[in-house]
């Protein structure tokens, strides 16, 4: 679960998770929403593209705009790291 040392990383999934198919665009202002406060764009998109580089996130096109989905391993690793919070909280 290396690629979730970054909270952004895991964030970053669970708005893809939570809202379908976002653009890059429409998850850096919901992670933005939720922080209250920006986000540098180099971390986000670096962040972004690490996900899809280590298979947890697939980027489509559509039209001009790409849209980003949690794969089977993203969701998988999500749910890891879910069930580990969860247990802490028991």
């Amino acid at each position: 679960m290396k690629w979730l040392r970054s909270g952004l990383r895991r964030d970053v999934c669970v708005v893809v998770a939570s809202e379908g198919s976002p653009t890059a665009q429409e998850c850096k202002a919901a992670l933005e929403a939720r922080y209250d406060d920006r986000i540098d764009p180099g971390t986000f998109y670096g962040a972004l593209g690490t996900l899809v580089e280590k298979g947890h996130l697939i980027e489509t096109q559509d039209g001009i705009h790409d849209r980003y989905e949690l794969t089977e391993a993203g969701e998988r690793t999500l749910r890891d790291h879910y069930d580990w919070v969860e247990t802490a909280l028991d």
